[in-house]
């Protein structure tokens, strides 16, 4: 049995889907499971029609509802002559959403809980269409509620599975349908509390969704259907010379992901990682390729480095850790520390590095899960015991490999590749098999090129495609 998931761009039109009901076609002996991401853009336009309605703009609200809706009616049309399901779901979820849209407006806000229900309808609507194609082209298959399998916590925008519940609900669904030789279909990234409000499991989810179901299933593999032929040496949007990586660890590619390579949700590798379920990934439009395979251990290749990932905006909070006395109390140095970490904690805010220096102590943040408000609470609490300051518009770049841990002269090659540029931190030793370098992030395009070029352009292509 495998898990098949297929991202927006593989189901963004007519053409699209009917490449993935043929990938799926010759895979049908394997006995798939099928999940499937919102057609291309259609999360973000569900966003935009909800952040309108709440401004009171009726007009911009009833204008992308209405070109979602042909655009999925279109698509379907082509696909579909025989069996009329699917566009019965269209008039259905596009009538509940014009309802939850309007109560949008008279509310004047965009509640997460609220929100979660809405972008819902971008899968729902495409796994509809996924399983009429693939019906009608004589794959028998069974379109599953996603939300009646994948119970989570009720943290709208970012859910977490209740594994324990989730995890019998889909064996006890699929198994039998897989059983009976139908392909499951099932919509990503959504989910359901356990009194069935809609839940979202964040950006990406989809793939997050792929290895929960393979994991509960113990799948003989978890394949991930993108636009692009695997995990590349870097961002091809921003370095064009990237290659493909034929092979990694799931460690490695748990460290990418975490640091910024868009092609896996950073959570989709843990739960292969526990039940060793290799995941591939592939490209949908160029399905022959050979894509990228993860597992729990990949030969290594003769660079020390796989791949160069980056994640931007960052903000650096520093912070001088000093003996001070504030009301007759005392702080020593380790009390600060720990209280800012606690602080940190109150205010849920997660720090991405952490580099400490004698009395310094620096924390590298994700800036778009550290809003203006959030910053100036964290900042004014930290001020009442020690002083604090951050740094906005920095990056991280992250040089991931196995090859990382037994090779001393990484950190000269590096530091020699960033000549000239201003580096606020490198951190080595954290993780054996990966090197953090925090730059400014105006510099990123411009230290991948340097650093591609110094790792990887005395290697053969072969090492890596």
């Amino acid at each position: 049995m495998i898990v098949m998931k297929f991202g927006g761009t593989s189901v963004e039109d007519a053409a699209s889907i009917e490449r993935v009901t043929e990938i799926i076609k010759a895979r049908v002996a394997l006995r798939p499971c099928i999940v499937v991401s919102a057609m291309g853009k259609t999360t973000s336009r569900l966003l935009q029609a909800a952040q309108a309605s709440a401004a009171g703009d009726a007009r911009t609200t009833l204008g992308i509802v209405a070109d979602l809706k042909a655009r999925h009616a279109s698509e379907a049309r082509q696909l579909i002559k025989s069996n009329w399901s699917a566009f019965d779901f269209i008039e259905q979820y596009f009538a509940e959403l014009k309802k939850l849209l309007e109560g949008l407006a008279i509310l004047g806000e965009v509640p997460p809980r609220g929100l979660d229900k809405i972008l819902a309808y971008g899968e729902l609507l495409s796994s509809a269409i996924v399983s009429d194609a693939l019906d009608e082209r004589g794959i028998a298959s069974q379109l599953v509620d996603a939300r009646k399998l994948l119970i989570t916590d009720d943290r709208f925008g970012g859910a977490s599975p209740l594994f324990d519940i989730a995890n019998a609900k889909i064996v006890a669904t699929l198994a039998p349908l897989i059983a009976e030789n139908r392909v499951p279909v099932l919509q990503g990234f959504i989910g359901a509390t356990r009194e069935g409000a809609t839940t979202t499991l964040g950006f990406e989810g989809s793939d997050y969704t792929a290895a929960i179901i393979g994991a509960a299933m113990d799948a003989d593999d978890i394949q991930i259907w993108k636009d692009v032929s695997g995990l590349m040496t870097t961002d091809p949007r921003l370095y064009k010379a990237a290659r493909t990586v034929k092979a990694c660890s799931f460690a490695e590619a748990a460290a990418l992901t975490y640091f910024g390579a868009k092609v896996l949700h950073p959570k989709a590798i843990y739960p292969a990682a526990r039940k060793n379920i290799p995941v591939h990934i592939y490209n949908s439009k160029l399905p022959q390729a050979t894509g990228t395979a993860i597992s729990a251990t990949a030969p290594l290749c003769k660079n020390a480095i796989k791949s160069i990932a980056f994640l931007r905006p960052v903000t650096i909070l520093k912070a001088t850790i000093e003996t001070i006395s504030e009301e007759e109390q005392i702080f020593l140095p380790e009390d600060s520390l720990k209280t800012i970490i606690n602080t940190m904690i109150k205010r849920r805010v997660t720090p991405l590095l952490t580099a400490v220096s004698g009395l310094n102590t620096a924390f590298v943040m994700d800036a778009k899960a550290l809003d203006e408000t959030t910053e100036r609470d964290l900042l004014n609490d930290i001020a009442k015991f020690t002083s604090a300051s951050v740094e906005r518009d920095r990056a991280i770049i992250t040089l991931v490999g196995a090859g990382l841990a037994q090779n001393a002269r990484i950190s000269g090659r590096v530091f020699n590749a960033l000549e000239a540029v201003e580096v606020n931190a490198v951190l080595h030793g954290s993780s054996p098999i990966m090197m953090n370098v925090v730059i400014a992030a105006q510099d990123v395009e411009a230290v991948i090129a340097r650093l591609h070029e110094a790792f990887f352009a005395d290697f053969d292509r072969e090492v890596f495609e």
